[in-house]
């Protein structure tokens, strides 16, 4: 049997952020739909990853003082751009999943960007490759 690659676990629908979308926009999208990293797509190429821990680091100081309107005014404000991680670390499909995981801790990420020829494919996250460990 072969080793089973990136493109057998991955998600296919992708929910992406452009990068003058707000952080606000992506905490209700994050909030609603229990998703937590977003690749930031601008022309059809990836060029940043925003994660929940972006999100939280970025309200932090927010919250801490003025409560949850506050807090929303101010990540209404605040670009997508200035808290994504870039440049961001993407695979191929092609890639065995056990390299994806390594690459995952090694460079201390949840996800990685899936992409072929250029283009957003699929998202590949921690929770898919520990649920492929589990079915092992």
């Amino acid at each position: 049997m072969a080793a089973k690659v990136v493109r057998d676990i991955m998600a296919m629908e992708v929910i992406t952020l452009a990068r003058n979308d707000t952080l606000q926009l992506a905490k209700d999208i994050m909030t609603l739909g229990r998703i937590r990293h977003f690749p930031v797509v601008d022309e059809g190429e990836v060029i940043g990853v925003v994660s929940q821990r972006d999100l939280f680091r970025a309200s932090l100081g927010s919250v801490m003082k003025y409560g949850e309107r506050a807090e929303r005014a101010f990540l209404d404000t605040v670009a997508v751009k200035e808290v994504m991680s870039e440049p961001p670390i993407t695979i191929s499909p092609d890639t065995s999943i056990k390299e994806a995981a390594r690459l995952m801790v090694e460079k201390k990420i949840g996800c990685l960007p899936v992409v072929e020829g250029g283009r957003l494919v699929g998202l590949v996250t921690e929770t898919d490759i520990l649920r492929e460990v589990a079915e092992m």
